[in-house]
């Protein structure tokens, strides 16, 4: 064990071959740092120390100090002493045994297996999004609650993160958007990192999962390591509940894994690091019960569909700059109840396909209609397939 949390209920455990993962026990009074124990079922029990076993390990250089040097060791850095044997250089793929015994150079430059792609720079380039800076929260239509509680949350520690640290305030660090899709949950995100200078990582829970067993949460610590060493950070993960679902004995290793990659990622951060992690939802249930613990996400923000009034206002907030004047807003917020923005979005560019159909280059009222009759039977029959489905569901 190589860490243990404050409440005595979460540990960071390595493994031989170089993994860390968190793992969560109510039994852990007298397990200490160092302990060598065994893990099953997410419990801890006491092992033997002469149970660590001493086998090979590969490691790349990452850094050479003049005691010591940092090992990337399974996609975990590791500080061991510096060799008297042989000179180490940055880039050196070296095999070792034990904790603390480099062994012998493999070769000069970082060897990694056959037809695995690279984790760096271009690797964390993906998931950065560049923002269009003229975002404004103006632009966002719906309840102004959530955009005040969302600035306050998430904006207001990512440029008051000196003042709030003096005061001695315990940083947020997590912060769950919750609600239907469509709700607005990434558009805000996006808005409040362009609103606040944040470099803005998007990670999607299906994009993530698709990669190679090990791959996945090497990408995280990598995003994590790269937002730490930027003056604001944002890292959104969406359809977390996709790859963060509740750990148990039918859970697959991966998934197991990649959460407890995650839960190391949060808990490592320090306070210098001016990060904040949002994530979505419209199952935050799904979620493993130590991703909602304090220091982690332990806030939320709950996103509904917009009332009457805000539809009106989704309305003409999201309409096209070609429309004639005098469209008939009322009416369909009106008739949109329960409606998403998303949806109310796409009578925009269905009412546009009307129009230019017909010769027009502007949406008059009789488009918008249209279009509106359009989405209505779309979602209708969306409706209707996902009650089918949910009706064939075995229980």
């Amino acid at each position: 064990m190589i860490l243990i949390s404050e409440d005595l209920q979460t540990v960071h455990v390595e493994f031989p071959n170089g993994n860390v993962i968190a793992c969560t026990s109510e039994y852990m009074t007298e397990l200490q740092l160092e302990d060598v124990v065994y893990v099953h079922d997410e419990q801890l029990e006491k092992a033997p120390q002469d149970a660590w076993p001493e086998g090979h390990w590969v490691g790349t250089v990452r850094a050479v100090l003049p005691e010591e040097v940092i090992l990337d060791i399974g996609g975990n850095l590791k500080v061991m002493p510096q060799s008297t044997k042989f000179e180490l250089k940055v880039g050196n793929t070296v095999q070792g045994t034990g904790r603390d015994n480099i062994k012998r150079i493999l070769s000069e430059n970082p060897i990694r297996p056959l037809g695995l792609p690279e984790t760096g720079d271009q690797e964390i380039r993906q998931f950065k999004e560049p923002l269009n800076r003229g975002y404004s929260f103006d632009d966002f239509g719906g309840s102004r609650h959530i955009v005040d509680r969302a600035r306050e949350l998430i904006e207001t520690p990512l440029e008051y993160q000196a003042e709030l640290e003096e005061i001695g305030a315990r940083p947020i660090k997590g912060v769950l958007f919750t609600g239907e899709p469509g709700t607005g949950k990434t558009m805000l995100a996006r808005i409040i990192a362009s609103n606040a200078g944040a470099t803005f990582y998007h990670i999607s829970g299906p994009q993530i999962m698709s990669k190679w067993v090990g791959e996945s949460e090497e990408s995280i610590r990598q995003v994590f390591i790269d937002a730490a060493q930027q003056k604001r950070a944002i890292i959104f993960f969406d359809e977390i509940d996709s790859l963060a679902t509740q750990r148990s004995g039918e859970s697959n290793e991966a998934s197991r894994r990649l959460v407890g990659q995650l839960l190391a990622s949060m808990d490592g951060f320090n306070s210098e690091a001016n990060i904040i992690v949002i994530a979505t939802t419209n199952r935050p249930q799904d979620i493993d019960v130590a991703l909602r613990r304090p220091g982690r996400f332990d806030w939320e923000i709950n996103f509904p569909l917009p009332t009457r009034a805000e539809r009106e206002e989704i309305l003409i907030k999201s309409s096209p700059s070609g429309v004639v004047s005098a469209l008939p807003h009322a009416l369909i917020a009106e008739k949109t109840e329960n409606w998403s923005p998303a949806e109310l979005a796409a009578i925009w560019s269905e009412a546009a396909l009307l129009a230019v159909t017909d010769g027009s280059r502007k949406i008059r009222t009789e488009d918008y209609l249209g279009g509106f009759e359009r989405v209505s039977v779309q979602r209708e029959r969306k409706l209707l397939e996902a009650g089918t489905s949910r009706q064939d569901t075995p229980r």
